[in-house]
């Protein structure tokens, strides 16, 4: 194991050193060239990680620094980032949801009242990570620690265990549950985190802003119609083989009185979650930045306990995303800034001449999706290609907004394409109700599916909505 993180340590450092000694190109600073051979290489470690991605990360930074390709104060300035804070203030929303249980309460409650039927579960189970994502920005963590825990238990309350009973319910909620944390990711910008790189990846270089509502706004109807339309297209290809079940509504009662009633810091957590939500989504009539507004979430629930600094201490996946998002972040913003990526955009352009943009964003889209089957995660898929796919569309004449957002949502999308596409893909794979292959072929066609909703209804619906 150790040789062969050594391997691909070699390779990450082999490639940064093969690009920083190739001839520049006429028209490149040199310093943009040495930027690209490092940031080059910082990516690639994220892809293989031969060490962990937030260690890659500090590597890099110090190789930019002691190479005099960035001055210190600008190597750190992706920590005074606004965008990256929102996402280390909204994993405290996630902490506060699984330590008050306001999650699982959600989901049981809507549970008690919907769940009498296989399909009618699914859809519960959607509209509980649905409730949860705009707080969540992780799918490893809404997914893995909210909604996989649920089902899984109510797959064993029925009796359907992997092997000869998992086509009893819980082939089809695994499956559906996994599709609906990977919805919510599209459809919510603080629902994944590589969804904020793609926001600040798109001011950097087109000097422009994506607001949580316009994100939002651009999202929510093909979101819905993915949410309606992939749990009915997942029931029909793998019925479950038990459709009626009433059994649900008693489990779910069970486990709530089981929790008895809502405790204080539960009716506090959902005071602070409407008032942060409530204010997100008006941010472009008060001015309110909505990073504040997160971090004015995580100030009261500290305020009444909800959660405690060493809640907060530990949470150690919002550190992590700190580091690595404003040190990769900040890179590529400087590699605008220093000149490579206009130059990149002008050597393109002229390629692209007769070719109607939209047809260039359709060929790109589908490339930028299947080529993830070479990622294990939605933002190294994003900072290794959102800026060359978003620039050649742009150039081609593609919107800004409609090529950014479209984009990112692909880049959550094309999660059901593997068994390890992101952080929460081995958990429910791990469960053992799904192969390889049925994952796989499955992921297939819900990927194509994806398109089809995003395109045909995504494109003409941001279009009505002025995003575009």
């Amino acid at each position: 194991m150790m040789a062969n993180k050594a391997t691909k340590g070699i390779l990450c450092l082999l490639m940064g050193v093969i690009i920083w000694f190739l001839p520049i190109p006429d028209g490149v600073k040199p310093d943009a060239w040495h930027l690209l051979a490092i940031f080059t290489a910082t990516i690639l470690a994220f892809i293989l990680q031969p060490v962990p991605i937030g260690a890659a990360s500090i590597m890099g930074l110090t190789v930019v620094v002691i190479t005099g390709v960035l001055k210190p104060g600008q190597a750190l300035e992706g920590f005074s980032n606004t965008v990256i804070w929102l996402i280390v203030a909204a994993f405290m929303f996630a902490k506060g949801f699984v330590k008050t249980g306001l999650g699982r309460r959600i989901a049981y409650l809507l549970m008690s009242r919907f769940g009498d039927s296989t399909l009618k579960l699914a859809y519960t189970l959607s509209a509980t990570d649905f409730i949860v994502a705009p707080f969540t920005p992780s799918n490893t963590a809404r997914g893995g620690g909210i909604i996989y825990p649920i089902t899984r238990s109510l797959c064993s309350a029925f009796g359907s265990e992997p092997g000869t009973s998992a086509g009893k319910v819980g082939k089809f909620l695994m499956l559906s549950a996994y599709n609906s944390v990977i919805i919510s990711a599209c459809i919510f910008l603080t629902g994944a985190s590589n969804n904020v790189v793609v926001v600040k990846l798109t001011q950097e270089l087109f000097g422009r802003t994506i607001a949580w509502s316009q994100w939002f706004i651009a999202c929510i109807i093909p979101g819905l119609a993915c949410s309606m339309i992939i749990p009915y297209i997942l029931y029909k290809i793998y019925p479950p083989e038990l459709k009626q079940t009433p059994e649900a509504k008693q489990l779910a009662r069970e486990e709530l009185s089981k929790m008895g009633i809502m405790t204080r810091n539960e009716k506090l957590l959902l005071c602070i979650f409407t008032i942060a939500l409530l204010l997100w989504a008006t941010s472009c009539i008060t001015g309110f930045d909505p990073a504040f507004v997160a971090l004015l979430g995580l100030s009261l629930m500290l305020i009444v306990k909800v959660l405690d600094w060493t809640d907060v201490l530990e949470e150690k996946g919002a550190w992590d995303v700190l580091v690595w998002m404003g040190i990769l972040v900040n890179m590529a913003a400087y590699l605008a800034k220093l000149g490579l990526i206009s130059w990149f955009a002008q050597l393109v352009s002229g390629y692209l001449s007769g070719i109607s943009w939209f047809a260039v964003l359709l060929l790109l889209s589908l490339v930028y999706v299947f080529i993830h089957y070479g990622f294990a995660s939605n933002t190294a898929h994003v900072m290794a290609l959102f800026g060359a796919f978003a620039i050649v569309a742009v150039a081609a004449g593609a919107p800004v907004l409609l090529t950014a957002i479209l984009l990112g949502v692909f880049a959550n999308s094309c999660s059901t394409l593997t068994h390890y596409a992101c952080g929460v893909s081995p958990i429910f794979f791990g469960s053992g109700y799904i192969t390889q292959s049925e994952w796989w072929r499955l992921g297939f066609v819900i990927t194509i599916i994806h398109l089809l909703i995003w395109v045909l209804i995504g494109i003409p619906w941001m279009k009505v909505v002025g995003i575009w």
